[in-house]
This record gives C-alpha cells, structure tokens and sequence, in this order.
C-alpha cells in the first residue's frame, strides 16, 4: 500500500523522535482511531477533563472529541452520536430520514476535522511529517481547511489553508482568528466548483519541500476514517433507533460526494446490512451524473472531478440537487417567519425546528437527495435511510443574507415561507437521479482518468487497481497498524521509551 502513500512502518526515526519531543513537551497525546470509532474506549480521566474544556479551544485534549458521540452542550460523550428523524410533515415520505448531526465536533463545528486528523497523524506517527520545520497544507472548499488548520495549531505546527475566494464570509473570519500568519489562507480563483484550481496552487507550493500537501482528495486515510469512524456511528444511530422500530430495514446512505471521505460510510454500512449507497451531487454541475460542468453554490460538496478516493465500483444511485433549493430552504430553516411557518402550517415539531440550525448548505442538500431517493424507489414507513448534516447553519449566516437580499428583497414571510416549502420540498421530484448499473459504474470511474493520470501523475495501474474490491476492503488493514504507531509514539512523547 507505500505507493498509494498508506505507510504504516517508520520512515525516519530522527523525524519521528523529533516530532514525539515537540508533541511530548507541548502535554499531547494522540487518540487512536479505534478510540474515535468508539469513544467509550477513551480513558476516564480523560472525559471528566474534558468536561471543562472549552471544545472551541485549541486545546490538546480537544482532539479526543474528534468523533461523532458529542452530545448537544460539545462537553460530554453520549453513547449514542445526535441525531434527528425527519418526520414527514417535513420531507413529505413515508420513508424515515436519519440525520447525523456534524456541528457537534469541536473547534469547527464540522465533521471535517475527523479527516483533517485522519489525514495527517498517520504521517506524524510514522516519521514522515516534521511538525517543527514543515507545514501542513490544506486543500479545501472550507471545512476541511478549517479542522486542518485546528488540528496543526493544537499539534504546533503551521497550518495553511487553500480554497476557493468565494467561499462564505465565515470560513474566513474563522480562518483569520486560528492561522499562525495571515499568509497562511491562500484564496484560489473562483466557487465550490474550481477544485481544479485549488491542486494548481498545490502544485506550485509543493515545490518547497517544507510544505506537505494533505489533499483530502486523494489521501486514502480520508476514506479509511469515515469507512471505520462514520460508518460505526452511523450504524450506532441505526441500531438505536431499531431498538423501538423493530421493522426498520436500511435502505440505504447519502452522502454528497466532496472529497469522498463521508461516502466511505456506505462500504461499512454496505457490508453490514446491503444497504445502498447514494451519491449526490449539484444539479449546476452534474459530474457523476452527466459528466457535466458548472458552478454552483452548495457549499462543502464540490464537484467537476472524480476524486482519487471515491469508491465509485460501490456506489449505487446517483442523484442531483440544485443549489437554488439548498439557497432557498436555509433561509425557510433560518427565518422567524418560516420556522412560524412550519410550525403552524405544516405541523413540524418545536423539537425538530430547534434543531433546524444544525443543517448548513450542504446538509439540506442530503437531505433534499435523500427525499429523492425515497420518491425514487417508493419507501415505505420501514425503509430507513442514513445521511449526515455535515455543519450549521452557522457558517451561511452572510449567504442566508445574500439569498434574502436577492431573492426576497420584498421581505420573507408567511406567503414566501409556503411558496419556499411548496416548490423546494413538497414538490421534490424524481429527476436527476439514475440508479447504477455496471456499465454506468464504469463510465463514472474512467471520468477520473483525466484528472488523475493525465493531470496528476497517477500511474495508470494504480488507478487501475481501485476497480477491484478487494482494493478498499485491503486498505482497512492499515488502521489497526496506525494505532499501534500511535501508542508506540504517545509512549515516546512520554518519555516512556528511549
């Protein structure tokens, strides 16, 4: 696996003693992955310390609630992840719709910071990362950039952020409180959808060898920490809700593809329940579906390119979701007068609007896929579907504003709310959907070529080989090694080992 960059054994010991001192000297442990697939695992002393911990501080212990199993107040562990159940007075379906909660993870309020960590410790604890003389680089259309950079400041190196100029206010403002300089954000030209872009930059810095790129897209660790760490808590959630709904069966996961790290989920799910696994993406720029192009602005999902780590071979349906929908419901979800709305008119429960600000742009996007894919294939009351509400709407506060300015410069009120609900989720159709077949799996996974062997440098026989099953499920033995490492290291920062 060394040549898809899944190292596992020591590189070099001087950089790995160098980098235990500087962690060990700091008070620094890393949990181990199994720790964050089942936070029951982490030491007692460890939980009651966190209970007064700020879980927005760039605090050491913070990196064990790195996981799904925070509960509401960020504090302390539940043992089951949050999590809402849509009731159909608001998606419309019988069939019921699981939501995971993201804002709960510390520091960003996003589950990107399990990919940023799960991205960069294996390096660190294998000795080919120097967290005092390089610097981490993010890759990013937001979030992602964001726990990268909250992860090297906690680590105590320097944390360098790359994405897109047009992305929310927020993330900057964010960015610009956390950075170590203010060169450390790089804005690339352009939307969600100019990835592209964001790996020219890349390419330019990478020629300084103090820079280490951490492409989310094309580090296989991405996949592996959602397939262990979100695929168990989702099957958690699942297993806790059978308890009082005996007769549920999954159906299936969503997930918008971005990085294809979330994805990852639907392998573990797939393989304990045959559940599906459904791909979505933004109708302005259908990829997966149509080899399209566009731009769009869902924020946190990006686009125009198949990335290295998506397991395409076991994705089942693909579907697409407009960016004018996802605009227009963060403003319903948001609004006095459309939480009024739902309340009063459509029967939403005061519990499930309390937690409507836990869904940001792309989360109402898997929402709105998973309402699809329920019309799709005709669920019914027993058919489960999984998905995730990967941030809040606290990072679209300046969007929900431009969208109001723009599309309800008259004001937004009860007649806006139910003109909003009637088209954008009473009227969720079945189009821009297709289920896969083998044929059509194919033609999505050769999509890839151009941006990764033609443009990346990707071997043709390693891309080649992500076609085999044998290849994805063949990468998990890498976690259990990696923590190994991780102890081993914990126990040199310690000063336990020479």
């Amino acid at each position: 696996m060394e040549r898809f960059g899944i190292e596992t054994e020591v590189v070099d010991q001087a950089v790995l003693k160098r980098a235990a001192r500087h962690l060990g000297e700091a008070g620094i442990v890393l949990p181990t992955f199994a720790q964050l697939a089942d936070p029951a695992l982490i030491p007692p002393r460890i939980r009651e310390a966190l209970l007064a911990i700020d879980p927005d501080a760039p605090h050491p212990l913070n990196l064990f609630r790195v996981h799904w199993f925070n509960a509401q107040n960020r504090r302390s562990f539940t043992s089951v992840p949050q999590h809402v159940v849509l009731p159909s007075s608001l998606t419309g379906v019988q069939a019921p719709i699981v939501v995971a909660l993201g804002d709960r993870f510390p520091m960003i309020g996003a589950h990107k910071v399990l990919a940023a960590y799960g991205c960069l410790v294996p390096r660190l604890v294998t000795g080919r990362f120097d967290p005092v003389a390089q610097r981490a680089l993010w890759p990013s259309t937001g979030n992602y950039c964001r726990g990268g950079v909250a992860i090297s400041r906690i680590l105590g190196c320097r944390g360098v952020a790359i994405l897109p100029a047009e992305m929310s206010e927020e993330r900057f403002r964010w960015l610009g409180h956390w950075v170590t300089e203010p060169g450390d954000i790089v804005k690339t030209p352009g939307s969600e959808s100019n990835v592209k872009e964001i790996y020219d930059r890349c390419a330019e810095l990478s020629r300084d060898p103090a820079n280490v790129i951490l492409n989310q897209f094309s580090q296989f660790e991405n996949h592996l920490v959602h397939e262990l760490c979100t695929g168990r808590a989702m099957a958690r959630i699942f297993e806790a809700e059978r308890e009082t709904h005996a007769r549920w069966r999954l159906f299936g996961f969503v997930s918008a593809t971005g990085s294809a790290g979330t994805i990852a989920a639907g392998d573990h799910l797939k393989q304990r329940y045959g559940s599906k696994t459904i791909a979505v993406e933004p109708v302005e720029c259908p990829t997966l579906l149509e080899n399209g192009f566009g731009a769009h602005n869902i924020q946190g999902i990006g686009d125009k390119h198949v990335p290295l780590i998506h397991n395409v071979m076991s994705t089942d349906v693909i579907t697409a979701v407009s960016d004018r929908a996802t605009d227009a419901l963060a403003v319903l979800f948001d609004h006095p007068a459309g939480l009024a709305y739902l309340r009063d008119r459509r029967g939403v429960p005061d519990a499930l609007l309390a937690l409507l600000g836990s869904f940001g742009l792309s989360s109402i996007c898997n929402v709105l896929a998973a309402i699809k894919t329920a019309r799709a294939f005709k669920l019914g009351p027993d058919d489960a579907l999984l998905t995730v509400a990967t941030d809040g709407a606290a990072l679209y506060r300046s969007e929900i504003d431009r969208v109001l300015a723009e599309r309800f410069a008259g004001g937004f009120d009860e007649r806006r709310a139910a003109e909003v609900f009637a088209e954008h989720l009473a009227s969720v159709g079945v189009d821009h959907l297709a289920e896969l077949s083998h044929e059509d799996r194919r033609r999505v996974f050769n999509l890839g070529y151009f941006t990764w062997v033609e443009q990346q440098g990707v071997s043709l026989p390693d891309f080649e080989v992500r076609r085999d099953p044998s290849f994805w499920t063949g990468l998990r033995e890498a976690l259990p090694r990696w923590d190994e490492r991780i102890d081993a290291f914990n126990r040199l920062a310690s000063g336990d080992e020479p």
